[in-house]
């Protein structure tokens, strides 16, 4: 009887501390700010920066004492190709890399990689909003990753040290840097360039010291980090979108309280909004920037020009047909024939 009662006092109060330590932790949890860490690898006065410090802004503001965001911009966490692995293992909540990032995981995303695909930015917000984005981002639940949107950079252009860029032809030879996309090594090898894969962080020393010579990219990211000091000229092509998808773990996501899920997810639609408006100005502005610095030769090519740039790079939305999808090139193509 004795021993039967020890055991049954021995359990009361190891059911005591275990619930003492439950209500515990969750005081504690309660108690502190759930901490976003949200990873990125362009400068805070880029779109993308811009935007993700507003987003931590409105977040720490709101939801005081809830939750905590934390930006950690210029790849000071991870680099775009590694970020998603630490998304899936939780070392960091958000991150917002290059759509050409994704492709390993959602090949069908290469479609905002392709050249000359969206006729102006009102297609390619259609584009994202509609059945094609819903699809897409879908596609990403597969991975356990949630498409929480999708933020402009804006169109690229084209850098280097060789020479001028006024044809399709005179990309040819020209030792390019590109981020690891099956589409953009296609694109500039149908006009004859060589490409060379290379994380965003390396590009200005690579310039500088002639391992590539040259680079496409918006011109708010070659404003911010300077490449236009160590390229000679720059052509204004807007061949191709710069976009980023902004994603989390699903499942950090699900266990969010709904008060601060409903509350983020407010946010993100308010930023993506200001960034629709403001990452053209942005651009713009930098673009301005880099001429009156008198540094590099900015060209900007005639109609009949960028006419001869679809040309060329048609065939690469043709190779990738069957890759991406044709139900999606044609209905961004429906869409293009509407404008």
């Amino acid at each position: 009887m004795k021993e039967t009662f020890g055991k049954g006092m021995k359990s009361l109060v190891a059911a005591g501390v275990a619930a003492g330590l439950i209500f515990g932790v969750a005081g504690m949890v309660s108690a502190k700010p759930i901490k976003i860490r949200f990873s990125h690898v362009v400068a805070p006065t880029t779109p993308k920066g811009q935007a993700a410090d507003m987003f931590a802004r409105l977040a720490n503001e709101r939801l005081k004492g809830k939750v905590e965001v934390q930006i950690f911009p210029n790849s000071q966490l991870y680099t775009d190709k590694k970020v998603l692995d630490a998304l899936s293992s939780g070392s960091v909540e958000m991150a917002a890399p290059s759509t050409a990032k994704f492709t390993s995981w959602v090949p069908q995303l290469q479609l905002f990689d392709l050249p000359f695909m969206f006729k102006n930015r009102e297609v390619l917000y259609q584009t994202m909003d509609g059945e094609v984005g819903r699809k897409m981002f879908k596609l990403l639940g597969k991975k356990n990753m949630l498409g929480l949107s999708m933020w402009d950079n804006g169109f690229k252009q084209i850098g280097n040290n060789t020479r001028e860029i006024k044809t399709p032809a005179d990309l040819k030879g020209i030792k390019f840097r590109i981020m690891s996309s099956k589409v953009l090594e296609a694109q500039f090898k149908a006009v004859g360039g060589n490409p060379l894969v290379m994380p965003f962080s390396e590009v200005y020393s690579a310039l500088e010291q002639g391992v590539i010579d040259g680079q496409e990219n918006t011109w708010s990211n070659m404003y911010s980090k300077k490449f236009f000091e160590v390229q000679k000229y720059i052509t204004e092509t807007n061949h191709g979108y710069l976009g980023y998808l902004v994603v989390t773990n699903a499942q950090f996501w699900a266990h969010l309280p709904k008060d601060v899920r409903t509350e983020l997810e407010s946010i993100m639609k308010e930023v993506t909004a200001w960034i629709r408006v403001n990452a053209y100005k942005i651009n713009q502005d930098m673009k301005q920037k880099i001429i009156d610095s008198g540094k590099t030769k900015v060209t900007e090519l005639t109609e009949a020009e960028k006419e001869a740039f679809r040309i060329a790079f048609k065939p690469v939305q043709d190779e990738f047909r069957s890759v991406i999808g044709a139900e999606y090139i044609d209905a961004v193509n429906a869409l293009n024939d509407k404008q």
